[in-house]
């Protein structure tokens, strides 16, 4: 049997490994308390131990009652009706959100704008490009400035995040093109985005016809059933052998576990213009299939906060222009990242108008 000697290779590397792990150990601890999800990137998380005592699980119900806490705080900020859809069915359809003048003038100045910061993201046949609505490009989008400080509309958009943290907005479109990634696009399969409630919203600028993939949604599948706990605590203990994302911690969910789970089908959102479609993406949801050469062009809202936060948070300006400069130097770090790696980013930079596909 070979022997190891001190300060051999092996020895030192291991030692080396051991130091890296303990220094991380205090980061890994602070994760439990935060949005991280991933049970791969955490050993915590993807403790089979740990989540067979019920690590997971307590993550999961504890975020739940924290965000319901919160939603409780900022309940003035919605009407009861709008509430009482939303728990029941986790998905609001607004139709005629805007004023038909407003609408036409701010679709109008949409399509005719030239964002400067816009990036696509590519996943197989999948084009998603995005142009942030930060300060900046406010001042060239009126009806869009005009929008994000409309009070109704600011104030529903912050009671379904359940923060005072206005929502980061994007010009969206989505194309659907030939097939560009040698994997399938990920987001039309069914999923939820992570283990606890979070926003997305769409105020759509043109009708979407089941032609066009529309965003998809399965009723009531927000829903903490003791169904849907025993699924999130199998889960827990066979991450390793499930696909990619879900291992990240944004899990997929085959038709046995939509079956097994009493869960209703899909609902695809065929709506028409001028509609704006708020969605707790906790809930079972998807991008809709559709053939190559069709879009679709969207405001898109994004909202996702710490959810063992008991308190709101703040709102203001000041709030808002900061979480965008976040966005922005992420996005260039991750640039440089790829770049030092000889590719391009997940999220990489394009011309920005809209005319340019």
């Amino acid at each position: 049997m070979p022997t190891v000697t001190p300060g051999s290779p092996t020895t030192s590397s291991a030692a080396s490994s051991l130091r890296r792990r303990l220094l991380r150990a205090p980061l890994w601890v602070l994760q439990l308390f935060h949005l991280s999800k991933s049970f791969e990137d955490n050993p915590l998380l993807g403790s089979r131990l740990l989540n067979r005592l019920g690590l997971h699980v307590v993550r999961v119900v504890l975020a739940h009652l924290v965000t319901r806490w919160r939603a409780w705080l900022l309940s003035p900020w919605a009407s009861a009706g709008d509430r009482r859809a939303f728990r029941q069915q986790g998905y609001l359809v607004v139709p005629d959100a805007l004023p038909a003048n407003a609408f036409a003038t701010l679709a109008a100045e949409v399509r005719a704008f030239d964002g400067a910061e816009a990036r696509e993201c590519v996943q197989g046949d999948t084009v998603n490009r995005r142009t942030p609505l930060d300060p900046a490009a406010r001042e060239a989008l009126p009806g869009c400035r005009a929008l994000l400080e409309d009070r109704e509309v600011r104030g529903l958009l912050q009671w379904t995040a359940t923060t005072l943290r206005p929502p980061l907005a994007f010009v969206e479109q989505v194309f659907h093109a030939r097939q560009q990634d040698d994997r399938p696009d990920p987001q039309k399969h069914l999923h939820a985005d992570t283990f606890h409630p979070t926003m997305k919203a769409w105020l759509f600028l043109e009708p979407v016809p089941l032609e066009k993939g529309p965003f998809c949604f399965i009723p009531g599948s927000h829903r903490l059933t003791w169904a849907r706990l025993r699924w999130e605590y199998r889960r827990s203990l066979g991450w390793r052998e499930a696909d990619r994302y879900s291992r990240r911690g944004s899990p997929r969910l085959t038709e046995v576990d939509r079956q097994s789970l009493g869960l209703p089908e899909p609902l695809p959102m065929v709506i028409p213009a001028n509609t704006l479609v708020i969605a707790n993406t906790f809930g079972f949801h998807a991008r809709g299939v559709a053939p190559a050469g069709s879009s679709r062009l969207a405001l898109y809202f994004d909202s996702r906060t710490n959810p063992f936060n008991p308190l709101p948070g703040f709102g203001g300006g000041w709030v808002d222009a900061l979480q965008y400069r976040v966005l922005h130097r992420r996005r260039e770090q991750q640039d440089r990242a790829a770049a030092r790696h000889g590719g391009r980013s997940s999220w990489h930079r394009v011309r920005g108008d809209l005319a340019a596909r």
